[in-house]
């Protein structure tokens, strides 16, 4: 009975298949396929735009038509992978028209508009504007680049020959091309861009305003609008030079680092709490990015900056500095609750190393493998567990990581406070205790289950203390000072764990304890902020336990498959090293020129951050599901130049910025709109948005509140009532705000717990960096004005403000309004603007002079001479500056 079951199911199946064939074989005999078809439903409109095939066409092939009609099966005869079948058709004929999207059969049969013969036959069915876009694209002449046809048949493949796709491709240096006007291009760059923009038919954009290209040239490079006075020097300065002494001057400044950091930081996850449900804060977190900054900063070579991150702690003789680097693999999610298996979160803890280092170096979905093979790149589960190796013998491990200037202090105390300790040890009779506490861990190390109290110690040892679990398996000749301090610390908080009837008579420590009302934990923390301290990093260290790994049978953490040793993905090359790969051999491959990758995805980063979009659109992909460059030669030019001046960061923006394309004004053009909406050939430079932690700069900039400190630790200014309250159980509360200056450090310094993120920031798209993040994504809602005009950081800085203009400026309004707008936006006022918000200021006097008490509340500061009424308007007109959209937007 079963076995018919089983049968009949399999013949459903395929009856379901054969009635398909037979309907779409029939259809052009028993419907003739005429254009009296469509009487029943009407063709979706034609989309009115350029198509470009591997943006618009193929991600429609692929996830709709492929999987029945590509290289694995052919239903209806019909193979939609590659253009030449494609365009033969199936056994009915041809289903492609190029030029007559309307007597396609594609078309009709996607649309619905023949009844009872829809595909595909089940799951979402096309939408209006995917048959749209079709249309379009055989409107347009069904055009089919060899590039795509080779990545889309190759699709369904094991995924060798997708080794042709463009990105894998070796890097050469393409020679800039000819261009009509040479006098327009200022580098290489320009020949790239001209070029592309005589091939439309389209002029470039005028350059911008001197106002709008300072303006923006600080923005972009130190992540802060320019003084008035800087923009005074700008503007007088004559000589043509003027503009590259400031992008010199910029660079060197040790705002770049910071600004550079926060791009960064995004890609390597960063951030100070563990997320999930307890979500800890991580003490020190910050001197990872303190390192990132610093490095930014001194221009390390892009390829050093790299092997220091991945494999710091394995370089020869590694400094401290080199170790902090490797904390890049401590971003990730930790799972410190009660209950959970710490293997299984161990696991994912690898995975994501493994993804998050495909990604940031090689723009690859390596994930999309952990599970099964790559669907449309040629990465295999095998290669994903092999990148995954490199990683999986890494214990998480804290070092000293000192500051300048931290070791005197720390050193001349460092005796009095082991003595102190000691005795407080001592007295306590710690070390009467710890020995058999030590046993009982490793006890139920070896008996997992046969307790449930010590499996409960144990677990909270390998949560709370960082490689816990290594550590109380080593013999106490073998720790360093720190691990065995760390250990201790533990015990003294986690004693009671153990202390059960069971136990208790077993381990005495009942007699021990007896007289002892307290426990030297909280004595203990007290006792070390009594003393100077060094700063501390989180890193990686390797194992002495030599892991070994394997394939995960569907991505399960406790499904083991076969074997693998550290490899890179096959399919671009191996390692010289075949036998015991490590991280140092993976970064030294990284940065080699057998991977065509790395300089490729850095450099489109790059340039993402200035034009809005990288020249690969998809920057977190560079598979065949990607996008195809916009100006291919263009982004292996600027590759190739990166790896020629030696990796160098601060010279490939110099390249950018120094270029005309980059100078070009934003302002919309209507040709532009319908012949090329996205701004893809580059004919005129994008507005942009602010990222959170520059509308948060910015501001504290202008009104002169910003406290410059570079580096540190991380600050928490007040959080608005309530917000600790969504965490999880409300057990996130800070435990102190930051007071006095700190309460105005730039965003990238502002505490980014997971799970409550500062509201600020979530409200302008920050995100809370659970994984890495390629391109930040910028929405425009109506809660992004309300947090403006009502935050009390905006509010502060409009007062502010208002105390700065009234100070700096003399006594007319008109002159007092044109400080104020070089302050805050970098350029005059016009006629109709200094008209309208004068007509606004004397409103806002005559509501203060009715309501002295309001005034009071929003002008706390009295200044000499100027009434308080007086103070409260230019408040409120400060406000009204701080809130447009100009202020928080890169023109």
């Amino acid at each position: 009975m079963v076995k018919r079951e089983v049968v009949g199911g399999t013949f459903m199946k395929n009856l379901g298949k054969i009635l398909f064939f037979l309907a779409l074989v029939q259809t052009s005999s028993s419907l003739g396929w005429a254009e009296g078809s469509q009487n029943a439903l009407s063709l979706p409109p034609v989309a009115q735009k350029p198509i470009d095939f591997s943006r618009d066409i193929e991600p429609i092939l692929k996830g709709r038509c492929t999987m029945c009609h590509g290289e694995a099966q052919q239903l209806s005869g019909l193979r939609l992978d590659q253009r030449s079948t494609a365009m033969q058709g199936g056994y009915s004929g041809p289903v492609i028209i190029p030029h007559k999207s309307s007597e396609s059969k594609l078309v009709r049969i996607v649309s619905g508009v023949i009844k009872d013969v829809v595909m595909p036959p089940s799951g979402e069915r096309l939408s209006d504007d995917e048959v749209g876009l079709l249309r379009a694209w055989i409107d347009q002449g069904a055009s089919w680049p060899l590039e795509a046809e080779t990545a889309l048949e190759a699709t369904a493949s094991s995924g060798r020959k997708k080794s042709s796709h463009w990105a894998y491709q070796p890097l050469k240096k393409p020679v800039p091309p000819e261009i009509d006007n040479p006098k327009w291009a200022r580098s290489p760059v320009d020949h790239f861009i001209l070029a592309r923009l005589s091939k439309e038919g389209v002029d470039p954009s005028p350059e911008a305003d001197k106002y709008t290209l300072f303006r923006r040239l600080h923005l972009d490079l130190i992540g802060m609008p320019p003084t008035p006075a800087q923009i005074t020097a700008y503007i007088k300065d004559s000589d043509p030079a003027a503009y590259e002494t400031w992008v010199d001057r910029l660079l060197e400044s040790p705002h770049y680092g910071e600004k550079w950091a926060m791009q960064w930081l995004d890609l390597a996850r960063y951030a100070d709490s563990d997320g999930y449900e307890k979500d800890l804060v991580r003490p020190h977190a910050w001197r990872y990015r303190h390192w990132v900054i610093k490095a930014l900063n001194d221009d390390m070579p892009f390829d050093q900056f790299t092997v220091e991150q991945i494999a710091g702690d394995l370089l020869p003789n590694a400094t401290t500095e080199q170790k902090v680097a490797t904390g890049f693999h401590r971003n990730t999610l930790k799972n410190r609750e009660g209950g959970v298996k710490i293997e299984q979160f161990r696991f994912e803890e690898i995975i994501d190393r493994a993804s998050t280092v495909g990604t940031v170096w090689m723009g690859l979905t390596v994930a999309c493998a952990q599970c099964h093979d790559h669907k449309y790149d040629p990465i295999t589960q095998k290669d994903f567990y092999s990148l995954f190796s490199f990683f999986n013998n890494a214990d998480e491990v804290n070092i000293d990581a000192p500051l300048a200037g931290e070791m005197g202090p720390f050193l001349s105390q460092w005796p009095r406070y082991r003595t102190e300790r000691e005795e407080l040890l001592q007295k306590n009779r710690v070390y009467e205790l710890m020995p058999a506490w030590e046993e009982k861990m490793r006890l139920a190390a070896r008996n997992p289950g046969k307790w449930t109290d010590l499996d409960h110690a144990y677990d909270a040892l390998g949560k709370y203390l960082d490689n816990g679990h290594g550590i109380v398996e080593k013999s106490p000749s073998e720790r360093t000072r720190k691990e065995t301090d760390s250990l201790i610390d533990h015990f003294v908080v986690n004693y009671h764990r153990i202390i059960t009837k069971e136990f208790n008579k077993e381990l005495n420590y009942k007699d021990l304890l007896r007289g002892n009302s307290s426990f030297p934990s909280g004595k203990l923390q007290d006792l070390k902020d009594k003393f100077p301290a060094v700063s501390e990093a989180q890193t990686i260290a390797e194992s002495a336990q030599g892991r070994k790994s394997n394939i995960h049978i569907r991505g399960a953490w406790n499904q083991k498959g076969i074997e693998v040793s550290s490899a890179v993905p096959a399919f671009l090359g191996s390692l010289e090293n075949t036998t015991n790969a490590s991280r140092i051999d993976l970064a030294e491959w990284i940065i080699s020129e057998d991977n065509p990758l790395t300089a490729r995805v850095t450099v489109n980063r790059i340039w993402q951050e200035y034009f809005g979009a990288g020249l690969v659109r998809t920057s977190e992909n560079f598979g065949s599901q990607g996008e195809t460059p916009t100006h291919p030669n263009l982004l292996d030019w600027l590759a190739a130049d990166f790896i020629e001046h030696d990796w160098s960061l601060k010279k490939i923006h110099k390249t950018i910025v120094m270029s005309t394309a980059y100078r070009q004004s934003s302002a919309a053009r209507p040709e532009l709109v319908t012949q090329d909406p996205d701004n893809r050939w580059l004919a005129r430079q994008q507005r942009l948005r602010l990222p959170a932690e520059l509308v948060r700069d910015s501001t504290l900039a202008v009104s002169g509140l910003l406290y410059p400190k570079i580096g540190g630790k991380s600050v928490r200014p007040p959080l608005p009532p309530g917000v600790t309250g969504l965490s999880y159980g409300n057990s996130q509360q800070w435990p102190e705000e930051s007071d006095g200056r700190d309460r105005y450090r730039r965003g990238l310094y502002v505490l980014l717990q997971r799970t409550i993120p500062y509201p600020q920031m979530a409200t302008f798209d920050a995100t809370s960096r659970e994984i890495t993040l390629c391109k930040r994504e910028r929405s425009n809602t109506p809660l992004q004005s309300l947090n403006l005009l009502n935050d009390p950081v905006f509010t502060e800085a409009a007062q502010a403000l208002a105390v700065r203009i009234l100070s700096e400026s003399k006594q007319s309004f008109s002159e007092r309004l044109l400080h104020a707008f070089q302050i805050a936006l970098a350029r005059t006022p016009s006629d109709e603007e200094l008209e309208s918000l004068q007509k606004y200021y004397h409103r806002q006097t005559q509501i203060f002079e009715q309501e002295p008490g309001a005034a009071e509340k929003l002008a706390p500061v009295e200044l000499a001479g100027i009434s308080r009424i007086e103070t409260a308007a230019w408040t409120g007109l400060s406000s009204v500056l701080l809130n447009l959209d100009e202020f928080i937007t890169r023109e």
